[in-house]
């Protein structure tokens, strides 16, 4: 049994501070697919700890290999210098990436991947004499992380609502949940119409001032939003057409969730640079990236002269840091070496998941239920004036009464466990969620 520590100092990121301080969720420990609080008390994770955790808590060989890199390597610059692991470890991930996406950025966050990708589609017009490219087009209901270029290109209302006004020059697409593909399993038939919406926005603004469309291929922090059929596909023929580049957001979707590499693998369509993070370690220590086109890239160097010239003027001090490599290479060993994205395909989990979600239908107060490869989400019916209090309701008495760890966004209960789940863990996880749905009114 671990003591409750003293709160006051720790200002806690996206949550009720006085709410959490009244009743702690304290987790003191993890293995595998379970996480345990303070008391030692086992509590099975459904969400891959905050959709990172991909491989499973503390694997043994991700573990090992940040211990062995802390013993010898403890912090190595990327400016203007390097080390052997960083070099390899972005050949690696740029293996995972589509066809042509071969030069990779790496950033400490989904967040400073986001804004990184935005940065590299402004430098990236501008040095091709296309400076007046700067206006970018997001989506509504979206997530791209809370820097200020993400958090502008985004469609989370409160992000946007706290900060005032945004610092780039932003348009947005609808969203695409749809009422009447509730209870969709799988990619939606209808609403691929609405990628038409992006012409529209061409039609308004013009091509010459447009830099880039940033989608997520399925939304996930917002409720887990599988695109329609055909719709990606629509989004690239338009931005071919009129020399605007194709970011994906795949910071949830990449390292396995959909079963595969990538949503762009999954889905058959190659954008033009794709920011990563949190499965690339399994969660177990900070790193993301984007990986981009190599003729973007080249772009780049081809302006440079060498020698101390700049190609670009962008980068974190902990960019390609030593135990976030060490890290990364653990976690590709473990996907690689277990099949763990195969299996979701292989051993038929991702149906079996999906016939777990849907079996929650007809339960209270359960509106819409989505999903896609390993993830997906139940829509509850709100309370009236208290928007996202019935989900988080459910989501204490999961954690305090059924051993359980969900993920809440709004009204939306989400889950993506992690990939090493077994068909037992799956039947627990939708077994304990129909408890606490019947027993929540």
């Amino acid at each position: 049994m671990t003591a409750i520590p003293a709160m006051d100092a720790f200002w806690m990121p996206y949550t009720s501070n006085k709410g959490f301080k009244a009743k702690p969720r304290l987790i003191a420990s993890a293995k595998d697919m379970h996480c345990y609080d303070i008391n030692g008390r086992k509590m099975l994770d459904a969400t891959s700890g905050l959709w990172c955790c991909n491989a499973g808590h503390c694997r043994e060989p991700i573990v090992k290999a940040i211990q062995q890199k802390a013993a010898h390597l403890d912090f190595a610059p990327t400016f203007h210098l390097g080390h052997p692991d960083v070099f390899n470890i972005c050949e690696r991930l740029a293996g995972y990436a589509p066809p042509s996406l071969d030069a990779v950025f790496l950033t400490n966050s989904g967040s400073e991947a986001g804004d990184t990708a935005l940065k590299i589609a402004l430098a990236y017009h501008k040095i091709r004499g296309n400076g007046g490219k700067q206006l970018f087009v997001g989506r509504e209901r979206s997530y791209h992380g809370v820097g200020f270029g993400g958090m502008s290109v985004g469609g989370i209302v409160k992000n946007r609502l706290w900060f005032g006004g945004q610092l780039l020059s932003c348009a947005h697409l609808p969203h695409t949940c749809l009422p009447e593909n509730a209870f969709s399993r799988g990619i939606p038939e209808r609403g691929g119409e609405k990628a038409d919406a992006l012409a529209d926005i061409i039609n308004l603004h013009d091509a010459s001032t447009i830099a880039a469309v940033i989608v997520e291929p399925v939304a996930g922090s917002t409720g887990v939003l599988p695109p329609p059929s055909n719709y990606l596909k629509k989004l690239r023929a338009i931005c071919d057409a009129h020399d605007i580049l194709l970011i994906f957001d795949e910071v949830i979707t990449g390292f396995g969730r959909l079963g595969k590499k990538t949503a762009s693998e999954y889905f058959g369509v190659t954008p033009d640079m794709l920011t990563f993070a949190k499965g690339a370690t399994s969660g177990a220590a900070p790193l993301g990236g984007v990986m981009v086109k190599e003729n973007i890239r080249q772009t780049f160097v081809e302006k440079s002269s060498g020698g101390g010239d700049i190609d670009f003027f962008h980068g974190y001090t902990y960019s390609g840091h030593p135990l976030s490599v060490a890290a990364a290479e653990g976690t590709l060993n473990v996907y690689e070496e277990e099949g763990l994205m195969e299996r979701i395909k292989t051993e038929k989990l991702a149906d079996y998941f999906e016939d777990g979600l849907h079996s929650l239908r007809g339960l209270p107060n359960v509106k819409d239920i989505r999903n896609i490869g390993f993830m997906g989400a139940v829509e509850l019916e709100g309370i009236p004036d208290a928007p996202g209090r019935r989900a988080f309701n459910i989501f204490e008495r999961c954690f305090h009464e059924k051993d359980l760890l969900i993920r809440v966004t709004g009204d939306t209960i989400a889950f993506s466990p992690p990939l090493i789940a077994q068909k037992t863990h799956l039947d627990e996880i939708f077994g304990k969620m129909k408890d606490a749905l019947r027993e929540y009114q």
